[in-house]
């Protein structure tokens, strides 16, 4: 699913017009960016959790030729499924 058929499930399930629905989507998204951004947690109950976590930097191998290359740290995003969102998915087994 892209965002224009997201745009159009959530115009089709709130009765709002699609263009009240993108922007409402957009502005979903951009309150999150910027929780992320500030290094906020953001849980959803039902749904799941969004965080950012330090990754440190390490020593790796280009694929290509096996010279050793440094990685830098950076900080990434990582989201975890809650509970009733990874049941819905894994009731399809």
């Amino acid at each position: 699913m892209n965002k224009a058929e997201l745009i159009d499930a959530i115009a089709s399930s709130t009765k709002m017009s699609k263009a009240d629905s993108g922007r409402a989507l957009d502005a979903t998204i951009e309150s999150i960016h910027k929780a992320l951004k500030k290094g906020d947690r953001i849980g959803l109950v039902g749904f799941g959790s969004f965080s950012v976590a330090k990754r440190n930097a390490r020593k790796g191998r280009n694929p290509k030729t096996g010279k050793e290359i440094k990685i830098a740290a950076k900080k990434v995003v990582k989201f975890k499924a809650g509970a009733e969102l990874a049941g819905a998915v894994n009731k399809g087994k």
